[in-house]
Order: C-alpha cells, then structure tokens, then sequence
C-alpha cells in the first residue's frame, strides 16, 4: 500500500523524489509535511510557485509544471529506520520514463543514492533517465539542516525556466 500517492502526469517541468515520506506526512498524508522542513518555501523562494504554497496544497502542484514521488513507497520514517530493500529503483525508473519529466530532482541524497546504488554528489548528474534530466538537491528536511546549500536549488531552478 502508498504511503502518499504520486503526483505525476506527463509533460511536467520538475518531479521531485524523496526517498520515503517522513512519520508527520504518513500521518497527515501531505507531502513534505513536519517541523523543520523547508521544501514548501524553497519552491517560493527559487520562483517555482507564484506563492508559498500549504503543504495540504500539494494535490494542485501539476498546475505549476511539478510532480511529486518517494522511492520507498509503502514505508515512511527518517532515513534512518529505512532499508535498502524499501526502496523501488525499477518502479521509479518505469514512472520517470512513463511521464517523461524534463528533470527529476532528488530531494537529498539518499534517495538518489539507493537508485543509483552508489555515492553521488549534488547536482546535475551525469547520466539521463530515458530523456529526463537528473539533479541531486540537498535535503529540505529538518535533519539534513547542517548539509543545506540553496545554491543547488536555485541551480535546478534555473535550468527548469530555460526550457
């Protein structure tokens, strides 16, 4: 069973992955949902949303070119208590190649790093998922505070408004 739907279709400007919901958004069922976690301003801030979006807006992301998926979808917790065979690397990569987003940004690297089975940095990588860009962000959550960089964001963003 999903934790959260995906919030997909094709044609879309950004799909941002995480790597499983977290306790407060299982809980809420929203996305991007507890103390701490910085996801729904930076949207604003890098001018992806005309406005601060609620995190109970998710649903109506589509209509601003963004998706939204986990790679763990039928756990949810703090990366810590998820394990390596949690993750779906196929089931993203059929949904990815499916909607065929201009780039898929991980939302923090342990999700990228379970997909690609190995250590990554952040940024755009090397490799395309089918035609979709791939980036690697640094973590809006809470917990990964001390690694923030916006930098990356603003990076993703840019690219995302040029085409």
């Amino acid at each position: 069973m999903e934790i959260l739907k995906d919030v997909l279709k094709p044609g879309l400007k950004v799909v941002f992955c995480g790597a499983a919901a977290g306790v407060q958004s299982a809980h809420l069922g929203a996305y991007y949902a507890g103390h701490g976690i910085q996801f729904w301003g930076v949207l604003y801030e890098i001018e992806l949303t005309p406005r601060q979006l609620e995190l109970y807006e998710f649903g109506p992301l589509p209509n601003y070119g963004i998706g939204l998926t986990d790679l763990a979808k039928s756990r949810h917790g703090a990366d810590s208590v998820l394990r390596s065979s949690d993750f779906d690397r196929d089931c993203l990569r059929r949904k990815i190649e499916q909607y065929a987003p201009v780039p898929l940004a991980f939302n923090g690297k342990r999700a990228a790093r379970e997909f690609y089975s190995h250590a990554v940095d952040y940024g755009r990588q090397p490799a395309l998922i089918g035609q979709t860009v791939v980036f690697v962000l640094p973590s809006t959550s809470g917990a990964g505070r001390r690694f923030w960089n916006k930098s990356y964001w603003r990076k993703l963003a840019r690219f995302v408004k040029a085409q």
